[in-house]
């Protein structure tokens, strides 16, 4: 096993010389990684279809296009995001000015997921590159063609003491988080996310942890179902269902269940889900293929439900007639499964919602603006979409994160330069205007003038 200390220790010694600081440096390594990444295009490709079977059209959509928009983005607002912000000074701190000082915060430990391995690998990198720090990205040993892919991409390009790959499985994983760093990244399970968080804490390490949930889409009659038929049945069997922001399950309004699940098996059809054209993709390992299998009764389904246990193959599958207390509502999919809840009474499914733990996502079909606003200021999550699925991903400009069991901060953007970032708040004052106010002696007089100058009541 690698001496990770070591490893650590040389990062910290390249951070302190203050060179990963410089903008011009900042620069410099973004516009390195964004051509490697180009240029190895085809490297990658092979990579995630080895693990998954994923196709270059699914790998360039869902994942590359987004790491480059995400270099695109640092590169363009770096100079701002990274430069001190005047604020408003107040009355008792005149004459003076006030401003916050942006800094990296050190050496970064990134552990990213196998579903998305390059754009949950590498727009936290970009993030924590931006913001001025050194990087360690330790990628999921699930996906491990990628995970070597990745290494070979950092690895033979960029000095160990700036940006490494660390590989390996649950051992490395877990004497890695033995050690110390400045702040820790993580995206995939709540189980593992309790992990990682306590042992952060033995030195009081900030982490940020992307994680899942069991992601509604609420589906009203006042919409148009068969555009909400189609969005839900994309995203929610883009990656086989492997997807953290996917739907996890559909909430329906009784009198429009019938037409809505017309509308989704011509769409299911329509898309004809194969590995063989490139539209699908397999079941990551056995151990989720075994999982998912055993979550399909077999007396609710409406679509579907076929498998290939040598392929790793499962149907995009749609279950109807089911309930919150079916085994499949027991826990997040995290596969091409679609469970279906008939509702009568949006009151009541707001407040079944409010009971359960908060989702990374949650979608809501609906014209009617007041039951839009009521859905959006009742309900807890972590981003979603009005008549859309899982495109909140894919703006820069909105942060992405859970809340409660779905996860602790946020990324993307200018929040992804402030997730790997400390801001530092500063008052320069001048020597002369100084007021006697705050010093002692205390007496009356000064008291009233304390009360006009400083807030209160």
């Amino acid at each position: 096993m690698m001496n990770y200390a070591e490893i650590i220790s040389r990062q910290k010694e390249y951070f302190l010389t203050g060179e990963t600081k410089n903008n011009d440096f900042r620069i410099e390594q973004l516009k390195k990684l964004q051509t490697l990444i180009h240029q190895h295009e085809s490297d990658l490709y092979a990579a995630v279809y080895a693990d998954f079977k994923k196709s270059e059209f699914d790998t360039y959509a869902s994942e590359l296009s987004q790491v480059y928009d995400a270099l695109k983005d640092s590169l363009k607002h770096i100079s701002r995001w990274a430069k001190r912000k005047r604020v408003k000074t107040n009355l008792f701190n005149l004459p003076g000015h006030s401003f916050i000082v942006p800094e990296p915060l050190g050496v970064c430990l990134i552990i990213s997921a196998w579903n998305y391995p390059y754009l949950l690998s590498l727009t936290p990198v970009i993030a924590a590159m931006t913001a001025g720090n050194t990087v360690i990205l330790k990628p999921s040993e699930i996906s491990p063609a990628t995970s070597h892919a990745l290494a070979q991409l950092i690895n033979t390009n960029f000095p160990p003491e700036y940006m490494m790959v660390l590989e390996g499985g649950i051992a490395e994983t877990t004497e890695i988080l033995n050690q110390q760093f400045d702040k820790i990244f993580f995206t995939g399970s709540q189980a593992v996310g309790k992990i990682v968080y306590q042992a952060a804490a033995k030195w009081m390490t900030p982490v940020t942890l992307e994680l899942g949930g069991k992601n509604p889409a609420i589906v009203t009659h006042n919409t148009n179902l068969k555009q909400a038929a189609k969005r839900i049945a994309w995203s929610k069997f883009l990656n086989a269902g492997q997807t953290c922001l996917a739907p996890d399950y559909i909430l329906i309004e009784e009198k429009v269940n019938d037409e809505f699940l017309h509308h989704m098996k011509d769409y299911l059809l329509k898309f004809d889900y194969s590995i063989v054209k490139g539209n699908y993709v397999q079941i990551i390992n056995d151990r989720n293929y075994q999982r998912l299998t055993a979550l399909i009764d077999k007396t609710k389904i409406f679509f579907g439900g076929e498998n290939n246990d040598e392929q790793r193959y499962i149907t995009p599958t749609i279950l109807t007639d089911v309930t919150f207390d079916d085994p499949v509502m027991e826990q997040e999919i995290f596969g091409p499964i679609l469970p279906v809840i008939i509702y009568k009474d949006l009151n009541a499914v707001i407040s079944k919602l409010k009971s359960m733990p908060q989702p990374l996502g949650c979608y809501i079909f609906s014209n009617d603006k007041n039951v839009q606003n009521k859905l959006l200021n009742e309900l807890s999550f972590g981003g979603g979409c009005i008549n859309d699925t899982v495109m909140q991903i894919s703006n820069p400009n909105l942060p992405f994160g859970g809340v409660g069991e779905s996860g602790i901060g946020s990324y993307h953007g200018k929040w992804g330069f402030a997730t790997f970032s400390h801001f530092k708040g500063i008052i320069d004052k001048p020597f002369w205007g100084e007021t006697a106010l705050k010093y002692p002696l205390y007496s009356k007089t000064k008291l009233n003038w304390i009360k006009r100058i400083l807030p209160r009541l």
